[in-house]
């Protein structure tokens, strides 16, 4: 809403010039005009001297008054030519739990891959290593999330690209209004073309400008998706990996990525388009490297040879994520190790349920004093 400024008025000084009602002139006498002249002089200056008196005063309560309000971080003193504002950092600590409550989003699923909703919070128990945990909040409401889409545009993905750009569209189509979104592509490396933002029209609108060209960067977008996780507004972070190939031209290697993956606590979902036919190595290996990062966060990877199908697995996804259990519980062991906590997530299923699937995170990092 714009706003409305009005201009003030102010009424003017009238001037009486009716000869008839001006006072009579009167001879005064030179020295006594050089008199009032001196004693105006002496006014002035006693008001000039005044004047600075209460600016200083008012300077003084303005100053008073600032304590109140926290300065902003000065920069560096020396300007420093290795100096890297921390907020642009790439390689930053390992993002961890930093609170007593550990929160485990988990899916159900059925023998036909179906999602299971409707279970109550008896229907769960939760390890932490080997020893049992209570569980102290359950939900499984919809819950606002910051969504990251890896989108591959190598040149293998030319005849699937208008497919690809249309699994987007209905993944978004899932969304709440409180979400919030950002679009990294891949080729030969990763490039963020949309920051976070609530406008799905606006990465929509960027999406379609981009060209299908290079090799297959895969590793390195992981990484840019899950470092730029670090400005996410909501605690519920998801990435949804779509790509058509396995990793040929990254130079952080699959290890590393698995390490971040485990420390981020940010939800991996992918969607695998592969060919009957493998032609490298690297592709052959591309579904199984998807799969076991997803499945480190809690996510799932889902693999389909026909881009078709791109559209409708995009739009589970969205709805996959919309209804999760979320499982919240303190930890029995209180150690702030900075160590690897492995959990497992365990279903007591209702009688009459044939066997169901459980997907969560594998595990966290404690925190460190």
């Amino acid at each position: 809403m714009a706003r409305q400024y009005g201009r003030g008025s102010s009424r003017p000084r009238i001037f009486d010039r009716n000869p008839r009602l001006a006072p009579p002139r009167t001879q005064v006498n030179p020295m006594l005009r050089l008199n009032d002249f001196a004693t105006l002089i002496l006014l002035l200056a006693l008001a000039l001297v005044l004047g600075c008196l209460t600016t200083s005063a008012a300077w003084a309560q303005n100053s008073t008054d600032e304590v109140h309000v926290n300065p902003r971080a000065e920069p560096p003193a020396v300007k420093d030519q290795n100096f890297v504002d921390p907020s642009v950092k790439t390689h930053g600590k390992p993002m961890k739990v930093d609170v007593d409550l550990v929160l485990v989003p988990v899916t159900i699923t059925d023998p036909m891959n179906r999602l299971v909703t409707g279970l109550d919070k008896e229907n769960f128990s939760l390890f932490e290593g080997k020893e049992a945990q209570s569980i102290k909040t359950f939900s499984s409401e919809d819950a606002p999330v910051s969504l990251g889409v890896i989108f591959d545009m190598s040149g293998s993905m030319s005849s699937k690209i208008e497919r690809a750009r249309e699994a987007v569209v209905e993944f978004f189509k899932t969304a709440n209004p409180q979400d919030e979104f950002f679009m990294i592509t891949f080729a030969d490396k990763p490039e963020e073309i949309a920051d976070f933002t609530q406008s799905v029209e606006e990465i929509q609108g960027k999406l379609v400008y981009t060209v299908p060209k290079g090799r297959t960067a895969l590793l390195d977008a992981i990484y840019l998706g899950i470092s730029k996780m670090r400005q996410a507004k909501f605690s519920k972070k998801a990435l949804l990996i779509i790509s058509d190939g396995g990793d040929n031209h990254s130079r952080y290697t699959e290890g590393e990525i698995k390490s971040l993956a485990k420390e981020s606590d940010v939800l991996i979902y992918a969607i695998g388009i592969y060919d009957h036919y493998f032609p490298t190595e690297e592709e052959r290996l591309g579904p199984a490297l998807l799969t076991e990062i997803s499945e480190l966060t809690g996510g799932r990877t889902f693999t389909i040879d026909n881009p078709n199908d791109l559209a409708d697995v995009a739009t589970k996804i969205g709805i996959e994520l919309r209804n999760q259990y979320v499982l919240g519980y303190r930890p029995k062991n209180g150690t702030r190790d900075g160590k690897w906590r492995k959990i497992k997530v365990k279903l007591i299923p209702p009688k009459g349920l044939p066997p169901l699937r459980v997907y969560a995170k594998t595990g966290y990092y404690a925190p460190t004093e």
